[in-house]
């Protein structure tokens, strides 16, 4: 393997929530913890929410208008057949039980362990930023 992955983080975001924005922040916080070990790796890590956020905002509606229904999910779902690979984190996610569903049909790889996830061939770990 020498070109980088593309490897979604799927986990809980809302479920449990009652989208309450402090309990979504500490559950994009916990999504977000895992994209330095993936780039360390030497791969690209994706996060869903990181792009059906800002369309959905875009578009004047939050997650409690019905539109975020036909954001969040479908937006998971187009970048499924961008993606190499998926990280599934533990926690209850229906959105992200959609997620592997659809990467094993695409015939992509489900990592539930960070440390799975091969090193890319050639790569050097990145130093991490001063101050980090």
């Amino acid at each position: 393997m020498t070109k980088p992955l593309m490897i979604l983080i799927a986990g809980p975001y809302r479920s449990g929530t009652n989208d309450d924005p402090a309990l979504l922040s500490a559950n994009l916080r916990a999504l977000e913890a895992y994209a330095w070990p993936v780039f360390e790796k030497g791969h690209i890590p994706m996060i869903g929410e990181w792009v059906a956020l800002p369309v959905l905002e875009s578009a004047g509606a939050g997650l409690a208008d019905p539109l975020a229904e036909k954001v969040m999910y479908p937006t998971a779902q187009r970048l499924l057949h961008h993606c190499d690979a998926v990280l599934r984190l533990p926690g209850n996610s229906r959105g992200a039980d959609n997620d592997v569903l659809i990467a094993r049909e695409l015939g992509l790889p489900v990592y539930t362990d960070v440390m799975d996830i091969p090193v890319r061939e050639a790569h050097h770990a990145p130093a991490r930023a001063v101050g980090s």
